[in-house]
């Protein structure tokens, strides 16, 4: 028999994070988060997120053994505003047991149905800044800081249990020595001349937090017409410039910006943490912290973590000007590989751009959908 209970306390929150951690301690290939961090973002004193949101934890039992976990999460922009009648669940994790998966999204039904909502969504997070899909391919590649993993039956589970796939997202990688770099910097020389455009490079964080709420504002606006996306507030703004700024090096974010000085496009990178939290195991001290700040300053992969353009500017050739000042720092870190964070995959203007890059798409993730 399957029990359920409703995480309560900051002990029981901490068994939700950390259940995980005994999930997948023989994978080579699942990247644990920060367990600290972890708490944070699903605590509703300190994740600004809650203030547009409601989410509830369950943990399940079997023979008094812990062998699943879910968040349902309501987000009322979502609802109210944008008119999507959507429950959506993220944080799954089962054993395989076709029962405890049941159990835990039956609950997840039961909480959409109370609110009248029509399906229900996920996995996925509060917002499009949290990590959403389960993987469908690519699960012998190292996950990432910024994505879930997930075992393979999670799948059959879902489809088992009448969840169809909704939204695919595609993850790919390319060889920073493989870059067909002559056309991007003949275009990115055309483009800032014709349009008047100038790029920044930092070299300190100092220099960057002054842009910041100008990114988020564009990242807004350039995103607000795919299908899933949700506004993010002011203050989940403020969280997240709080709580990625120490993990971003200032030479991999790229803002360029028009004669006025507005902002017309942006990209984040990150370097890969995979291995280093894989060595961590969640913890920050006393020698984890020193453990990130390694793998921050010596890398071999990138992540390109977000790219956003003014829809004014957008099939401008805009692009050029961020790919090659991103490539110039490669070059200069001695960075071999770059790899493309979830992309949806019927984007195709986005898809579009890099379609000079030689990628190789590496993993495929899902969304999966239920009427209720």
């Amino acid at each position: 028999m399957i029990e359920l209970q409703e995480v309560k306390t900051k002990k029981e929150l901490k068994a939700f994070v950390t259940f995980p951690f005994q999930l997948y301690k023989n994978s080579k290939y699942w990247v644990p988060p920060i367990i600290s961090d972890e708490m944070e973002t699903l605590s509703a004193d300190k994740n600004p997120a809650f203030e547009s949101a409601e989410a509830r934890f369950f943990i399940a039992f079997k023979n008094q053994n812990m062998v699943g976990r879910v968040a349902a999460i309501i987000n009322t922009i979502e609802i109210n505003e944008q008119q999507v009648k959507k429950m959506r669940f993220g944080w799954f994790d089962a054993i395989d047991d076709i029962n405890v998966s049941k159990a835990l999204l039956n609950k997840v039904e039961d909480i959409g149905k109370e609110h009248q909502l029509e399906f229900v969504e996920g996995p996925v997070g509060f917002s499009n800044l949290d990590k959403n899909g389960a993987l469908t391919e690519g699960f012998d590649h190292i996950g990432t800081m910024a994505t879930w993993y997930n075992h393979p039956y999670y799948i059959e589970h879902f489809k088992t249990l009448g969840y169809s796939p909704e939204k695919v997202y595609i993850e790919s990688k390319f060889k920073v020595d493989e870059v067909p770099t002559e056309r991007f910097t003949r275009v990115a020389d055309i483009v800032k001349k014709r349009f008047n455009l100038w790029s920044s490079n930092f070299t300190k964080t100092s220099e960057v937090i002054p842009h910041v709420d100008d990114m988020f504002a564009l990242f807004n606006e350039s995103y607000k017409e795919l299908p899933t996306y949700v506004p993010i507030t002011k203050k989940q703004q403020a969280y997240f410039k709080k709580k990625f700024i120490n993990f971003i090096d200032p030479e991999y974010i790229k803002f360029v910006f028009d004669k006025d000085n507005n902002m017309i496009a942006f990209a984040i990178v990150l370097p890969s943490f995979s291995e280093a939290l894989q060595q961590i195991k969640g913890k920050l001290f006393p020698f984890g912290f020193l453990k990130l700040l390694k793998a921050k300053k010596h890398n071999k992969t990138a992540l390109l973590y977000l790219i956003g353009v003014d829809p004014t500017y957008q099939s401008k050739g805009v692009t050029a000007i961020i790919f090659k000042d991103i490539y110039d720092v490669f070059v200069k870190k001695n960075i071999e590989t770059c790899i493309r964070l979830p992309e949806l995959e019927d984007n195709l203007a986005e898809q579009q751009i890099w379609k000079d890059f030689n990628s190789e798409i590496i993993k495929r993730r899902k969304t999966f959908k239920k009427l209720i």
